[in-house]
């Protein structure tokens, strides 16, 4: 199984985060290749961003076509690279939030959602909606940071998550975490061992849903 992960930015540390996470849950018969964009915004923080290297990600998306990939992951939370590989793509097109929403339906009655920016709340409740999903969830949270601040300052990053996350459980009545940035990639587990609830990777969730869907043959 080949699996094309696409990393819309062009920050090397967020790629390299983003490729770790999801190599280290791969199955064994599993190819990861991870890629990113070049000369784009160091963080797609906002629609322009994505709109300024969309050519470059579909050329992407083009190329796992012609090579016989199994599956694209399109590293984002946003949706809008998404939507966009899906109507040209004969492969599944996978975004990071709809595989780790639904996972978290199986673990727990309800989720909250910790993200970054202060106005992605309202965004991300649209989008709950949208997908049917906005009474499993407890919360969106966010801690106020840009992508590139949570790839850069991963200790303040976490501590803020961390805080924003036990709040969820203790006062929203969460039963999952879900991390609402591939540039969160890795902060998984330590935060799920000390918080006692499963915390979910997007990137991870996207790889575990590809696998599945392709070894059932779907």
């Amino acid at each position: 199984m080949r699996i094309l992960v696409i990393n819309p930015n062009s920050s090397k540390e967020m790629t390299l985060g983003i490729d770790v996470s999801a190599r280290k849950y791969a199955g064994a018969d599993t190819e990861i290749r991870t890629v990113s964009s070049t000369g784009g915004p160091l963080a797609i923080e906002c629609l322009a961003d994505a709109e300024a290297v969309q050519d470059q990600v579909m050329g992407y998306v083009n190329q796992a076509n012609e090579d016989n990939y199994d599956a694209v992951i399109m590293a984002c939370y946003g949706q809008s690279l998404q939507k966009a590989a899906k109507k040209i793509s004969k492969i599944p097109v996978y975004g990071i939030a709809e595989p780790q929403l639904y996972m978290a339906c199986l673990l727990g009655g309800k989720f909250s959602v910790i993200g970054l920016k202060k106005d992605s709340d309202t965004v991300m409740q649209e989008r709950l909606k949208s997908l049917g999903l906005i009474s499993r969830c407890a919360s969106v949270r966010t801690i106020g940071v840009s992508v590139m601040e949570c790839v850069v300052n991963r200790e303040s990053t976490y501590a803020a998550l961390t805080k924003e996350a036990r709040i969820a459980i203790e006062e929203d009545a969460a039963d999952v975490i879900c991390l609402g940035c591939a540039g969160l990639a890795g902060l998984d587990k330590p935060m799920q061992q000390e918080l006692g609830v499963p915390v979910l990777d997007g990137v991870v969730c996207a790889v575990k849903m590809c696998e599945a869907v392709i070894k059932y043959g779907l």
